[in-house]
């Protein structure tokens, strides 16, 4: 209390109480933004606001030690100066800016995931080109600004007679009792940092919504921009290898497939079909955002997705598909690669980590076909282009395409229809050589800032993800429209799939049903239509078109061919969210997450009840078995690219219902 008296510290402490007030009114208007789905009683209440005061004492603690350093080292003689303590003013106006700013971004980022500052916020940071335009775009930026300036020298005129007394009160006597109050202060620091982490006090249970409400936004950024890369033994529920690997071959075996290594946890296999394969041209396209609810097939009554709607009558249309996470690089890794979705940063984030894998472009490279990246904006973001160029793709983004090429582009990159344009251009060069194609594409239009040219379709641009829905839908008919008339086109496959949802965020860790995404792979000549009702995962995408070529492999995928017969009883999901690790059964979800924690949720899809569950249980067990064995199997490179291998294993049988 002695330490109060002096002038520094309690101007240490107006600010600190400052960013405590803010703290909590960011935890309250949060509460009642989202107060239905956090569903929580008067007690869980209380815990909410006392576990978030925890956080915000431990990121204080941590923030203020800077300024308490000057503050003790500060010499009577400069402290005393007018001018030094119009500085200090000065200081403390521009702090409640940056608490104002900060409440701001997380209302902002809370919009639209539901969710404190995470992954997602750091690479925002990293990547601030596309984030800053993509903001501009989509909010009053300059005059919130304004008004933030504006409140905070309003709050500051307001505090001014409390700051004038808290800077005329009397010095610490000396530099030692300064420096006391430094080490006192530092302490707790060391204290919080050892107390707190991304899940504690917080806990791993219950709803979401209270367990992102009782964080402290700031503090979970700079948790997650340390905690990149998660290391699977140290933080998740673990097995025996020898379990892991029979549990996790059990998964992955086909009777067209034999493993060619002894060891259990190395899972590359010799893939073999009968005949031929076929070398049909692939156009893939990855759809920014796509959440199959919004598909009039599958419920919207807005009519948004006509051409989508009708696809799906003429496709082989999967209906019971999920995404393996909430953002873009998780749906490339899971396409391209086939691995769950392990903890931390995607593969394609990983830098110096990225490339060299079997990946669904070796594949095809292997085969003659000439694999490209087609990306509607800039793949310096997300590490696009060094993963896809590491990983046997050459690129086409938007910073290789000529101005005059792009009628439209916004923060993200260009229009749907340049990228689809770029593909016919792409396609007719390799067919023009007599080469086949793979060309991986991935779409920006669906959004925000949802916009798009104008006059293509009845809502204007820039109204709301309505429109970039509707611009999406539109821009696939066209690029379809002008396929149909090109020489190529009997002898393609168009596969058209989501990256991830529109939105993840739900009352528990992973809520399953916010995964859902469609996918219809579209080839009248070669395909009959119809609809594919076994639960699939993104990582079975690759193995099941390499099935439809009918090609022969060497495989690391941890997918399958969900088209063949024995797949229909063996469906499953992974889904992760960077923390949680996820595997839907169909019915029921088992949950991974740091501190060893094992869940489940029963009637996933329903009213998803959780319990604690144990590694006993089958369902964890095959969680456990996927998770850390794609961890173990990226850490030891056994998933890296050797080289067209030439399967010489007897062929099975394949019977697809094809055409």
């Amino acid at each position: 209390m002695l330490l109060l008296k002096s002038s520094r510290w309690r101007y240490l402490a107006m600010i600190s109480i400052a960013w405590l007030t803010l703290f909590t009114v960011t935890r309250v208007v949060l509460l009642f933004t989202s107060f239905s789905a956090t569903d929580a009683s008067a007690w869980q209440l209380f815990l909410l606001f006392a576990q978030g005061a925890v956080y915000d004492l431990g990121f204080l603690s941590f923030a203020s030690l800077p300024l308490a350093l000057y503050l003790a080292l500060c010499p009577q003689w400069l402290w005393s100066k007018s001018w030094h303590q119009l500085l200090l003013r000065i200081l403390f106006a521009l702090s409640l800016f940056v608490m104002l700013f900060i409440a701001l971004a997380e209302w902002i980022f809370w919009d639209e995931f539901a969710v404190r500052f995470n992954f997602i916020a750091v690479d925002y940071l990293v990547y601030s080109k596309e984030v800053i335009d993509n903001i501009l775009e989509s909010y009053p930026v300059y005059p919130l600004l304004a008004g933030l300036v504006l409140l905070a020298l309003l709050l500051t005129a307001l505090l001014n007679r409390s700051l004038r007394n808290v800077l005329r009160a009397p010095a610490a006597a000396g530099l030692s009792s300064r420096l006391y109050g430094v080490t006192l202060l530092a302490g707790l620091a060391v204290v919080a940092g050892l107390l707190l982490s991304q899940n504690f006090p917080r806990g791993s249970g219950g709803n979401s919504y209270q367990r992102e409400l009782a964080a402290n936004g700031p503090y979970q950024f700079f948790a997650a921009f340390r905690n990149n890369e998660l290391d699977y033994p140290s933080f998740y529920a673990t097995l025996d290898e020898s379990q892991v690997g029979a549990v996790l071959r059990a998964e992955v075996e086909e009777s067209h497939a034999r493993f060619v290594r002894d060891n259990p946890l190395d899972i590359r296999r010799e893939i073999t079909y009968a005949g031929a394969a076929r070398h049909l041209n692939v156009v893939l396209v990855t759809i920014e955002s796509l959440s199959a609810k919004y598909l009039g097939s599958f419920g919207d009554e807005r009519g948004l997705t006509p051409n989508l709607d009708k696809l799906r009558r003429e496709s082989l249309a999967f209906t019971n598909l999920y995404a393996t996470g909430t953002r873009t690089d998780r749906g490339l890794e899971a396409i391209t690669l086939s691995v769950p979705p392990t903890p931390g940063r995607s593969l394609v984030k990983r830098i110096g980590r990225e490339s060299g894998f079997a990946s669904l472009g070796q594949q095809l490279n292997a085969q003659g076909y000439d694999s490209v990246f087609v990306y509607g904006g800039r793949g310096y973001f997300d590490n696009m282009n060094a993963f896809f160029s590491g990983n046997g793709y050459r690129i086409v983004d938007q910073s290789s395409v000529p101005d005059s090429e792009m009628s439209f582009t916004n923060a993200w990159g260009m229009a749907d229809e340049d990228l689809y344009a770029q593909t016919l251009k792409i396609a007719d060069a390799d067919h023009a050589q007599g080469k086949p194609f793979f060309l991986q594409l991935m779409t920006t239009s669906n959004h925000r800032p949802y916009s798009y040219p104008d006059g293509r379709i009845d809502i204007a641009s820039g109204e709301g993800r309505e429109g970039a829905v509707k611009y999406t839908d539109y821009a696939i008919g066209e690029f379809l429209r002008q396929a149909q008339q090109k020489p190529w086109f009997a002898d393609t496959i168009f596969v058209f799939v989501a990256d991830h949802t529109a939105g993840s965020a739900g009352k528990e860790d992973l809520p399953v049903s916010n995964y859902h995404i469609p996918m219809f792979i579209y080839a009248p000549h070669y395909l009959a239509a119809r609809e594919i009702n076994t639960l699939t995962s993104q990582i079975d995408i690759a193995p099941t078109l390499l099935g439809l070529l009918n090609q022969s492999y060497v495989s690391t995928f941890f997918g399958r061919d969900v088209l063949r017969p024995e797949a229909a009883q063996r469906g499953r999901a992974l889904l992760g969210n960077y923390q949680h690790l996820g595997l839907f059964a169909g019915g029921d979800l088992a949950i991974l997450s740091p501190r060893k924690t094992v869940r489940r949720h029963d009637d996933a899809l329903g009213d998803s009840y959780e319990r604690r569950s144990n590694k006993d249980n089958e369902l964890v067990q095959r969680d456990i078995a996927y998770y850390q064995g794609a961890s173990y199997g990226i850490a030891q490179g056994l998933l890296q690219w050797q080289g067209k291998t030439v399967v010489k294993q007897p062929v099975l049988a394949r019977s697809q219902g094809q055409q």
